[in-house]
C-alpha cells in the first residue's frame, strides 16, 4: 500500500490546480489519469483549446470572405488538413507543459490507468493499491450519445471527434442549440458549410438572456443558418437523410453530409466502484454537499462531476475552494453568484452574476438597465451597432452605493469587454467606480461607462437639481 497526502483521480483543470498547489507546498500527491494523452483534461484535448483554435481559423476565413464587400474576391475552398494541423499544433504548444514528464518534474507522482476504489481512503490502479488522507474525484464528463434508429448509418461527430475530421462536410446537421453546438455550427458555416440546427427548446443558449439570444439567432439566420426549434430528430433513413419532428407533430425531411451531436454531457463516474468508498450516487450523479464533499467526507468532487456548471473555470473555482477547506478551520461553501461564462460565437455572448430569474426567485431588489450599441462610436466604425448590454444593479439613490448584481453583453469580444463589470460585481464595487474611470477614446469598453452614466442621470430628480442649483450659487 503506497501512502500519499492527496490522491487526485483525473488530470484536468480542477485536479491540476489543487495538485499543483499541494506539490509546491511539499505534500505527497498522486495524480491518476486513464491515459497519458488525457492529461490536461477535456479542455486541452476535446474542448476549450481545440474549439477556440478552430473558431480563430473560421473567423479569419469569414472575415476574408466579407472583404468582398470592398472589392476583394475569395473563391478558393478551405484546406481542411491545414486547419486540423493548426488545431493540433496549438494543442501541442500547451501540452508541452501539461504532460506526464513535466508534472513528474514538478513533483507529482503519476499513475496511468483506470482507478477503482477499494476502500474509504483507498484506490487501486493496475493492481497497485494507494491510500491518502484526502481523495479528489475529478474525472470530468463526455458528450452524451444520440441513440435513435439509423444513427449507425451517418457520419457522426461530437466534440471528441470533430477536431480530427478528415473530410469537409458541405452540409452539416447540428443537433443541440447549446454553447458547443452553436459555436461549432457557426465556425463550420464560416468555413463554407451549409448549417441546419435542430433544438428541442424554443431558443438557443437557454441559460442566457432571451432578449440577447434572440438578437444572436437573427444574425445567425441572416447569415444563412437554418433553425428548427421545439423539434427533434426521430430517425435516419440513410447516411444522408433524416426526419425532424416538431412539437405539433409535423415531420420534415432533412438532407446532410454529416451530423454533429451536442445534446449534453454525461458524467464519467462509471467503473469506479464508488460503493466501496461509501459514496452514494442518485440519478446518475454523485451526492455532494456545499463543501464539495461526497457522503464519504474524505472524498471531494472537483469539476464536471460536481454537477451543474461544466466549465473549466468552474473547475478552477472548485479547486480554490478545496484548497481553502483543506487548510482552514473556516470552511467555505460553494457560491456561484459571481460565476461568468462566454459563448464564443461572432458576436460573443457573455454573462455573469445573477440572472433576472435568480434575482426574482431570491427576492433581491434590483433595477434593469439596457444599453444599445447603436449610437456608440466604436460600434459604428467597427460595424456592430446591433450590440446590446443589460445590467442588473442594486437599487439606491444619488447618495447611496449601487452595485452591479449581474449582466449580459452581446458584442464582438464581449468576453473581454465585460471583464471590468465582472470585477466590479465580484468585488462589490460602487457603480461610481465605472463612472469615474477615464477611458481612452474610442475604446470599446466605453459602453460600460455609458450605460451607468445614463442611469446616473436618471437619478437626478427635481429635488437633487434644486440642491445642486443652491450649491452652485454658494460654492462656485
Amino acid at each position: 500500500m503506497k501512502k500519499y497526502d492527496l490522491i487526485i483521480i483525473g488530470a484536468g483543470s480542477g485536479g491540476l490546480s489543487v495538485g499543483g498547489f499541494m506539490v509546491k507546498l511539499g505534500f505527497k500527491v498522486l495524480m491518476i489519469s486513464k491515459t497519458e494523452h488525457q492529461i490536461g483534461g477535456d479542455c486541452l484535448n476535446d474542448g476549450c483549446v481545440p474549439s477556440k483554435a478552430l473558431i480563430h481559423v473560421a473567423n479569419i476565413v469569414g472575415n476574408a470572405r466579407k472583404a468582398s464587400e470592398f472589392g476583394l474576391q475569395i473563391t478558393q475552398e478551405v484546406d481542411l488538413e491545414k486547419i486540423v494541423k493548426y488545431i493540433y499544433d496549438s494543442q501541442e504548444v500547451i501540452r508541452a507543459h501539461e504532460n506526464k514528464p513535466h508534472f513528474e518534474k514538478e513533483g507529482f507522482d503519476i499513475a496511468i490507468g483506470s482507478a477503482k476504489f477499494t476502500g474509504k481512503n483507498e484506490v487501486a490502479v493496475n493492481g497497485v493499491n494507494y491510500t491518502a488522507k484526502k481523495i479528489i474525484l475529478a474525472t470530468g464528463s463526455r458528450p452524451r450519445k444520440l441513440n435513435i434508429p439509423g444513427i449507425e448509418m451517418v457520419k457522426y461527430y461530437d466534440n471528441q471527434s470533430i477536431f480530427k475530421i478528415k473530410e469537409f462536410p458541405k452540409g452539416l446537421l447540428f443537433i443541440g442549440g447549446g454553447p458547443i453546438g452553436i459555436e461549432m455550427a457557426q465556425a463550420f458555416q464560416k468555413l463554407g458549410a451549409t448549417i441546419t440546427v435542430v433544438h428541442h427548446g424554443n431558443t438557443i443558449l437557454q441559460h442566457d438572456d432571451p432578449d440577447l439570444t434572440t438578437i444572436l439567432t437573427k444574425r445567425l439566420e441572416k447569415s444563412g443558418m437554418e433553425f428548427h426549434f421545439n423539434s427533434e430528430i426521430t430517425y435516419f433513413e440513410s447516411a444522408n437523410k433524416g426526419f425532424i419532428k416538431n412539437n405539433d407533430g409535423k415531420i420534415t425531411p432533412i438532407e446532410f453530409d454529416a451530423v454533429f451531436v451536442a445534446i449534453g454531457r454525461q458524467l464519467n463516474i462509471e467503473n469506479l466502484d464508488l460503493e466501496k468508498a461509501e459514496i452514494v450516487v442518485q440519478n446518475n450523479r454523485i451526492v455532494v454537499d456545499d463543501y464539495l464533499q461526497t457522503t464519504n467526507k474524505n472524498v471531494l468532487l472537483c469539476g464536471d462531476v460536481a454537477g451543474k456548471l461544466q466549465f473549466s473555470h468552474a473547475a478552477e473555482q472548485h479547486g480554490r475552494l478545496i484548497i481553502n477547506n483543506l487548510f482552514s478551520p473556516l470552511k467555505k461553501k460553494l457560491n456561484n453568484k459571481h460565476m461568468s461564462w462566454v459563448t464564443f460565437t461572432d458576436p460573443e455572448l457573455a454573462t455573469f452574476g445573477f440572472s433576472e430569474k435568480e434575482l426574482k426567485s431570491q427576492n433581491i431588489t434590483y433595477e434593469k438597465l439596457k444599453q444599445s450599441f447603436c449610437d456608440d462610436d466604436r460600434a459604428i466604425v467597427d460595424d456592430y451597432q446591433y450590440g446590446q448590454l443589460q445590467l442588473y444593479i442594486s437599487k439606491g439613490s444619488w447618495f447611496q452605493k449601487e452595485t452591479i448584481l449581474g449582466g449580459t453583453m452581446l458584442a464582438p469580444k464581449a468576453g473581454e469587454l465585460i471583464q471590468e463589470l465582472i470585477l466590479a460585481n465580484t468585488a462589490g464595487l460602487s457603480i461610481n467606480t465605472i463612472v469615474n474611470k477615464i477611458y481612452p477614446y474610442p475604446v470599446a469598453t466605453r459602453i460600460n461607462q455609458k450605460i451607468i452614466a445614463e442611469h446616473k442621470q436618471k437619478i437626478v430628480t427635481k429635488k437633487v437639481k434644486q440642491i445642486l442649483h443652491f450649491a452652485f450659487k454658494i460654492f462656485s
